[in-house]
């Protein structure tokens, strides 16, 4: 098959740290012989045509200067959105140019299949333009769509982009319930699709590589690690975390946190840190290669991720860090919040505490740092199978693969 992949979240360059799971799925569509094209936002730096790891990526134009195109990327259009509200005044011109791009690569390239991540604009650019060409659209939704972006008129756009795509995958059960409800419809049953997006399950890390990690930023082999992995925002429940950690330094657990990413919020962390008096016990190690990440999860007494819903709206509505960490083979403790509920059961594959409560977070830790050894590895061993068996990149590629082929067939 031909597939065109529509984004606004999508790797500038090699090794960036842009989240590359669309990219996975790309990639793994290559590898089972499919002739994939991503079309995406450009970003000053990045190339406007390359091949990146079999696939084509194309980037559109939106603003000039090319500095200025700063609506994607960089956390993503809602967090920037949210952090400089003034960026809204180019949503009219970016949607405008996200649909001449679709429109003028339907009119060079005949595809079978387009598959738009998420509802606006990537949907709704690729429903009107394949109004043309009558090319299947598949619009993934991820959550932030969904779950943000509330207003009258957003609600009517959304739920026109939903009910005239040919069909939409959901990666949660929480997602799925919103996109129902959106749709204000009975839609058929084939109609909404649940694929989650999968996460790569290979070998452990080294076990010496992890060692080293702990090494450098353990103090004494009693002390705890627990480590964040994620965007630096008020979302993710990072505010909790540093609270979490203080809360359990004060009742005298030996405890450390690192946390491993960038984003808008990290300056206030680190005024938090310095506030109250954390510097020697959370470190903000900040952006670390992808290929790494794992093994710092891997070294992890517990693996740390209380994200809750924001003032706009925003949920996690999957968690792919969670089934990273997972995967790993670490201790996994969420929040009961969005998708997180469908990748962690409690008490087996991990834990959960209660969203928006650093309290709950610290119970839930100190319980994650009582395990003995083999309850550990009975953990460990129960999360990696679940990952395996339900959310593997493999599978989604299966998935996404049936139902690109199911409307192929029926075009």
């Amino acid at each position: 098959m031909k597939l065109l992949l529509v984004t606004s979240n999508y790797p500038r360059w090699k090794g960036d740290s842009t989240t590359p799971f669309v990219h996975n799925l790309a990639k793994d569509l290559v590898a089972k012989g499919h002739e994939v094209t991503v079309l995406a936002p450009h970003f000053v730096g990045a190339e406007r045509r390359e091949v990146m790891d079999g696939v084509t990526v194309k980037r559109f134009y939106y603003c000039f200067p090319l500095s200025a195109q700063t609506v994607c990327y960089q956390g993503g259009a809602l967090v920037n959105l949210r952090k400089k509200p003034h960026e809204k005044l180019k949503l009219p011109i970016f949607v405008l140019a996200e649909c001449f791009a679709v429109f003028k690569e339907l009119v060079l390239n005949r595809y079978d299949v387009i598959n738009a991540h998420w509802i606006v604009p990537q949907g709704f650019a690729s429903v009107v333009a394949s109004c043309f060409f009558k090319t299947p659209v598949v619009t993934t939704v991820h959550g932030g769509d969904i779950f943000s972006l509330k207003g009258k008129f957003m609600v009517k756009l959304k739920r026109w982009v939903l009910r005239h795509t040919r069909a939409v995958s959901v990666n949660s059960s929480f997602t799925e319930a919103a996109v129902k409800d959106i749709m204000a419809c009975q839609p058929t049953s084939d109609h909404v699709e649940r694929i989650p997006m999968g996460v790569k399950v290979g070998s452990l890390p080294p076990a010496h590589e992890v060692a080293e990690i702990r090494a450098k930023f353990v103090d004494s082999p009693t002390q705890k690690l627990a480590v964040f992995v994620g965007r630096v925002i008020d979302e993710k429940g990072i505010f909790e975390a540093v609270d979490a950690i203080r809360a359990l330094r004060e009742s005298k657990v030996d405890v450390k946190l690192l946390v491993i990413g960038e984003g808008q919020d990290k300056a206030e962390l680190e005024a938090r840190i310095k506030l109250h008096k954390l510097e020697a016990y959370i470190n903000p190690v900040g952006w670390v290669d992808h290929d790494m990440v794992q093994h710092y999860m891997a070294a992890a007494d517990a693996f740390v991720g209380p994200s809750k819903e924001s003032d706009t709206g925003w949920v996690e509505a999957q968690g792919l860090t969670f089934l990273e960490a997972m995967a790993a083979g670490a201790i996994v403790v969420g929040s009961r919040s969005g998708g997180i509920v469908d990748s962690i059961v409690d008490g087996e594959s991990g834990f959960l505490c209660e969203p928006a409560n650093s309290q709950s977070l610290a119970q839930t830790l100190e319980q994650a740092f009582a395990l003995s050894d083999s309850d550990r590895e009975q953990m460990t061993l129960h999360a990696r199978e679940r990952v395996q068996q339900i959310f593997s990149r493999e599978i989604s590629a299966n998935s996404f693969e049936a139902l690109f082929q199911k409307l192929k067939e029926q075009r």
